[in-house]
């Protein structure tokens, strides 16, 4: 993978209190670490000979948006000329559920055209990403 044409960005809904923010934005990188571990840099030593673990080789924005704009976006990623981002969403069901099997159980049972988004993580080509995202602000 050439690291300098991908681009990976995280949109949340900037209207939830600042923890779901949080805990969104951590559950998305996770499960797009886990995706895409070949995005992640070797282990790296300071000066002393400490070693910590390698992160990401590229910058990781954290856009705002809202439900409607996660909705969109996450409606465009279901058309073919998207097929090749990686992408990694979050919804209030999910968000809702204590444990795995509960949302396994809820997800089964709910369309698509239900899911209230929370939050996205798209990783992939850099000019399709900036075509989904580009006109985006930080989330500050």
């Amino acid at each position: 993978m050439n690291v300098e044409n991908e681009k990976c960005v995280i949109v949340v809904d900037e209207n939830l209190p600042i923890g779901i923010i949080a805990n969104t934005a951590a559950i998305l990188g996770i499960t797009m670490g886990m995706k895409m571990p070949d995005v992640v840099g070797n282990d790296v030593s300071d000066l002393e000979g400490n070693f910590h673990m390698g992160i990401i080789q590229f910058p990781v924005p954290i856009l705002k948006g809202n439900t409607e704009v996660l909705k969109s976006i996450r409606t465009k990623l279901f058309e073919p000329q998207f097929t090749e981002i990686t992408v990694v969403d979050f919804s209030d069901l999910a968000q809702g559920c204590k444990t795995y099997d509960e949302f396994i159980d809820k997800m089964a049972n709910t369309s698509e055209s239900e899911l209230k988004y929370i939050g996205i993580a798209i990783c992939g080509n850099k000019k399709q990403v900036n075509k989904l995202t580009g006109n985006l602000p930080l989330l500050r």
